[in-house]
C-alpha cells in the first residue's frame, strides 16, 4: 500500500495518514470492548507485553542466569497472555485489534515515505565504452568462497578482464598490487573481496581517476548494497565490464587511510577487535551489548563533528553518508540512499544506566542518549586518556589500532564506480514512525500551504 501510483501525491499521502490514525482508534475500541467481559484477562495483556519485555532486557543487558532467564521470560509471556485471551474469550477482540495495528502501521509508512524516497532507491550515472585493460583483483577466501562458487576467474578472463588471485596463506599488499596494475597501463581497477579491500583499492583508482569495479563477493557487501549491485549473484557485477554506467561517489578518509562505508569507535570497535567475532559475528555483538546497554565498562570517548561536541560517547558511528534508518543496533545492517551527498553520517550513543537504555529502546532516534547528525569532520579524542592515547578503531570492518585525535573527513564524489546499468537496486528502507508528523500530514494546520513531508512551500 503506496501513494507512489497516484496521481496527487500529497493527497494521497494524506488520506492514508488518517486511515492510519482511523484504524489505530479502531483497535483500541476493539480491545475496550472486551472490558466488559474480562477486563482482568484483558489487563493481562498489557502485563504480558511489560513482561516480555523485561525479559528482552534481561536477554540483551545481562550474562550468565539472567540472561537465560530473560530469554524464557521473553517467549513464555506472550504464550501465557495468549492463553489467557483464548480462556477468557476476548481472543477475537485481540486478533481484531492486532489486525487494525497492522493496518495502521502499513498505511502510516506508506503516508510518509517522501517521494524522493523512489527517485533515490537507485542512483544513476553515465553510460560508458567498456575498459580495454580491466585488472581484478580477487581474495578466493572472502564471502565463503565465492569466487570460486560463481567462476568469477574465468568470467572475469572471458571479459576480457586480467585478474589478480590472492593466496590467502600469505599477507597481501592489494593496494600496491594495484598501483603496479596502473603502471602497466591498467584503464580499471575492481576487487572481488571484502569492503576493507576495496577500500584499500579504490583509493588507488581514486589517485589515478580511474574507474572501480566492486564485485560482490564479500560477506555483507554493504557498499554493493548502497550501489545496488545483486549480492545474491556477484557474477552479475561483471556485466558492468561489457554495459556498463559510471557513477560519481564520496570517499571517506580516517587518519589516512580510505573507508568505503564506516568507522566505528567505543563498543562498536571493540566488538570488531574480538578474535572471535571473524567466525561469530552475532553472538560476538551479543556479548558486548551488556557493556552498552547498562551504561557501565565500555570505553568513553569524546568528539567533535564539525563545531558540535559529543561527550562520553560509548559507541561512534561514523559513515560515508548518512544512513537512512539511524538505529544505533542496527545501522550496519541499513542502507544509505545516496553516497555522493558530501557529508559524514554520526550515530553516537552515550547510555548512562537502565532508565536511559530503556528510553532507548522505546524512543529510538528521540531518546536523549542517541545522537544523530552529520558532518563533514568528526574528530575522535580519546575520553580521559586525552590527545596521543591509542584507541580501538574498525574500519570497514577491519580491526585497528590508531592514537587520538582520529579525524575523519570524505572527499566528496572522488571515487568513479563502473556499475551495470542493468542492476536489482536497494530496497527503500521504511521512514521512521513519527506520529505526530502523521498527525500534521493528515490534518494540516494549514491546508494547501504545507508541504506534506514537512517542508514549506515558498
Amino acid at each position: 500500500m503506496t501513494a507512489s501510483g497516484s496521481g496527487d501525491p500529497a493527497g494521497e499521502a494524506q488520506r492514508l495518514a488518517r486511515w492510519a490514525l482511523i484504524a489505530t482508534a479502531v483497535a483500541g475500541a476493539a480491545l475496550l470492548t472486551a472490558l466488559g467481559s474480562g477486563p482482568l484477562v484483558l489487563l493481562s495483556g498489557i502485563v504480558g507485553l511489560a513482561a516480555s519485555a523485561v525479559g528482552v532486557w534481561w536477554f540483551l543487558a545481562h550474562r550468565g542466569p539472567l540472561r537465560l532467564l530473560g530469554a524464557v521470560l521473553a517467549v513464555t509471556a506472550p504464550l501465557v497472555t495468549l492463553y489467557l485471551y483464548v480462556v477468557g474469550g476476548v481472543w477475537v477482540n485481540a486478533l481484531v485489534a492486532l489486525g487494525l495495528w497492522g493496518v495502521a502501521l502499513s498505511c502510516a509508512r506508506s503516508a510518509l515515505r517522501r517521494p524522493e524516497d523512489e527517485r533515490d532507491a537507485l542512483m544513476r550515472g553515465e553510460p560508458v565504452p567498456p575498459p580495454r585493460r580491466p585488472l581484478l583483483i580477487m581474495n578466493p577466501k572472502s564471502g565463503g568462497g565465492k569466487v570460486e562458487r560463481f567462476r568469477l576467474v574465468e568470467r572475469a578472463e572471458a571479459l576480457g578482464a586480467r585478474v589478480i588471485l590472492l593466496d590467502p596463506s600469505e599477507p597481501a599488499d592489494v593496494a600496491g598490487l594495484a598501483r603496479k596494475a596502473v603502471a602497466e597501463g591498467a584503464d580499471l581497477l575492481g576487487v572481488a573481496g571484502g569492503d576493507g579491500t576495496q577500500a584499500l583499492v579504490a583509493e588507488v583508482a581514486a589517485e589515478h581517476d580511474l574507474p572501480f569495479l566492486v564485485v560482490s563477493a564479500g560477506t555483507r557487501n554493504h557498499f554493493a548494497l548502497d550501489l545496488g549491485l545483486d549480492r545474491t549473484d556477484p557474477s552479475r557485477c561483471l556485466d558492468a565490464l561489457r554495459d556498463g554506467e559510471e557513477l560519481r561517489v564520496d570517499l571517506g578518509d580516517v587518519a589516512g587511510r580510505p573507508f568505503v562505508n564506516t568507522v566505528s569507535f567505543g563498543v562498536y570497535a571493540d566488538v570488531v577487535q574480538r578474535p572471535e567475532y571473524r567466525d561469530a559475528k552475532a553472538g560476538t555483538a551479543l556479548d558486548a551489548l551488556p557493556d552498552l546497554l547498562q551504561g557501565g565498562e565500555g570505553d568513553r570517548l569524546d568528539a567533535i563533528a564539525d563545531s558540535t561536541p559529543l561527550t562520553a560517547q560509548q559507541a561512534l558511528l561514523v559513515s560515508n553518508n548518512p544512513y537512512a534508518a539511524p538505529d544505533p543496533f542496527g545501522a550496519v545492517a541499513a542502507r544509505r540512499t545516496r553516497l555522493d551527498g558530501g557529508e559524514l553520517g554520526v550515530i553516537g550513543v552515550r547510555v548512562d544506566g537502565a532508565a536511559q537504555a530503556a528510553e532507548l529502546a522505546v524512543l529510538g532516534t528521540q531518546a536523549t542518549g542517541l545522537n544523530v547528525l552529520t558532518a563533514r569532520k568528526v574528530e575522535v579524542g580519546g575520553g580521559p586518556g586525552g590527545a596521543g592515547a591509542v584507541i580501538s578503531v574498525a574500519v570497514d570492518g577491519e580491526a585497528l589500532t590508531l592514537p587520538t585525535p582520529v579525524v575523519c573527513t570524505l572527499r566528496p564524489r572522488a571515487l568513479r564506480v563502473l556499475v551495470p546499468r542493468d542492476r536489482p537496486g536497494s530496497p527503500v528502507p521504511p521512514p521512521p514512525l513519527d506520529w505526530r508528523r502523521l498527525t500534521r500530514l493528515a490534518f494540516p494546520e494549514e491546508p494547501g500551504r504545507s508541504d506534506p513531508w514537512g517542508a514549506r512551500t515558498p
